[in-house]
């Protein structure tokens, strides 16, 4: 039986206070409630405080350079497709220097579980707006405060009719820790957002903050209902829902891949002749034509 002591206890370089060790816990819980050991799981992150959380685990982990952690998660989950796959990264790593994936994972629906530690602040470069930093936000590098309003990832989510959207809030773990679990278990792309004061450089929204907005979604939101998940995601300000904001229907895209097929690709014999008819047409210059 899996317990969280099986995937360690390390010593970490987060501040005191900081919402990540509540989401660490929450992964471990999650991990825990899927039945899932160490082995049996990949951590995949990019650079940042949140990215660190893998090293904070006893388990695989594949770490790489900042904004890449989709790109590469999405390699692992096609060379192994019945492999539960972990992207980690914060809203500057995820929404930032790895915009441009996140758009092409949701467009995909790649079987990953997507968490963002999001704080609303680049906190391992010291404290610049990130892209969901909200309008007005004063930092080093916006000293007249940010003119720009802040990017929205749950609502885009749900545009692009992902699997599965979720927001939690490290505060209040249990309920993350379910959340992650539903990820986890849900086919397709899952993307949990995770509101997460930081305690150093955002001195806005702190724990206060959060715990005099939030609110858990409960049965009355329908979120088969996309209008209803769209106006629960662009909920802003006074009042921020969190839980499950929408699932989706679409198949994931590995579902969709003629050569996963049969079966997945680290499973497979390596047969070096396979490509023999494909090596007169490189010769020819004729692929990338075809």
């Amino acid at each position: 039986m899996v317990t969280s002591e099986d995937f360690g206890k390390f010593e970490t370089a987060w501040c005191p206070g900081c919402g990540n060790f509540a989401i660490l816990d929450a992964v471990k819980a999650a991990l825990v409630a899927c039945d899932l050991a160490p082995h049996q799981v990949l951590l995949v992150s990019g650079i940042g405080q949140s990215s660190k959380l893998p090293h904070y685990l006893r388990c695989n982990c594949f770490n790489v350079i900042h904004g890449r952690a989709l790109p590469a998660a999405t390699g692992a989950k096609l060379a192994n497709s019945t492999l539960p796959v972990i992207a980690v990264g914060g809203d500057g790593d995820g929404y930032a220097e790895g915009g441009n994936h996140f758009l092409h994972a949701l467009r995909r629906n790649i079987g990953i579980t997507y968490l963002v530690h999001d704080n609303q602040v680049f906190a391992l470069t010291k404290g610049q707006a990130s892209p969901t930093s909200d309008t007005g936000f004063h930092t080093g590098t916006t000293p007249w405060g940010l003119p720009l309003p802040p990017f929205n990832p749950v609502a885009i989510a749900v545009e692009m009719n992902v699997s599965l959207v979720a927001r939690g809030y490290a505060g209040e773990k249990e309920h993350l820790a379910g959340l992650i679990a539903e990820g986890i278990r849900t086919p397709g792309f899952a993307l949990i957002d995770i509101l997460q004061p930081c305690v150093t450089f955002n001195k806005v929204n702190t724990y206060r903050w959060y715990r005099e907005r939030c609110y858990k979604l409960d049965q009355s939101h329908n979120a088969a209902d996309r209008d209803a998940a769209l106006a629960k995601a662009r909920e802003w300000g006074d009042h921020i829902p969190i839980g499950i904001l929408y699932r989706g229907n679409r198949p994931a895209y590995e579902t969709l891949v003629p050569g996963l097929k049969a079966g997945p690709l680290v499973a497979r014999t390596l047969d070096p002749r396979a490509i023999a008819p494909l090596l007169p047409r490189f010769e020819a210059g004729t692929v990338a034509a075809s």
